[in-house]
């Protein structure tokens, strides 16, 4: 082999390192193909809705005291570091929690976070239904009472944590689990947007 084509050679396994994904490849899973939900400006969304973006998708709920927040914070975080090429990016909760996560409710979580993110809800069936196509769990606390038999609206939701990660051509590609760190995740999405 000669030294210009070793060169060569080396050279392109550094770049299939440099594209190689930091998070779980998921392409070509046969499901999580699609959703139909309504946003927090009551326009029904479908991934078709954001082709030529990369998309990343969340289900959490506005009330959950960790998890949520350091997803929609560390997403944020990964749009800021993509600079320009964060407007080929959207952002996408959907929440498990509909019967509290009102659109006006949503929206005013949202952009604690970042302007173009957006929230989407389904009444309970369809939640019910979208979280078993893409394989995620949730699961609401029983209601608390007081002794006055008042049911308070304080409960907690058990969840998965992860993000997926759709192509600009609307195909789900990667599961983001809540241990990558905002590095990982921009690089991921970057190879992306590069595809």
């Amino acid at each position: 082999m000669t030294f210009a084509l070793l060169l060569a050679s080396c050279s392109k396994a550094t770049d299939n390192a440099a594209l190689a994904f930091k998070s779980t490849d998921i392409s070509g899973a046969d499901w999580g193909r699609d959703f139909s939900l309504v946003d927090h400006h009551q326009q029904v969304r479908t991934l078709a809705d954001f082709r030529g973006k990369a998309v990343l998708l969340f289900f959490g709920y506005t009330h959950c005291p960790d998890a949520c927040p350091i997803a929609m914070a560390n997403m944020a975080r990964v749009l800021d570091k993509l600079g320009p090429d964060s407007q080929r990016v959207q952002g996408l909760f959907v929440t498990v929690d509909p019967k509290r996560d009102t659109a006006q409710v949503l929206e005013k979580y949202l952009s604690a976070f970042h302007p173009s993110f957006l929230g989407l809800y389904a009444d309970q069936a369809t939640t019910s239904a979208l979280a078993k196509e893409f394989k995620t769990f949730y699961a609401a606390e029983p209601a608390v009472k007081d002794g006055h038999d008042h049911v308070h609206d304080d409960y907690i939701v058990d969840h998965s944590s992860g993000i997926y990660a759709f192509d600009t051509r609307g195909r789900l590609r990667l599961y983001i689990s809540n241990d990558k760190s905002v590095e990982d995740i921009t690089h991921d999405v970057a190879v992306l947007l590069r595809e």
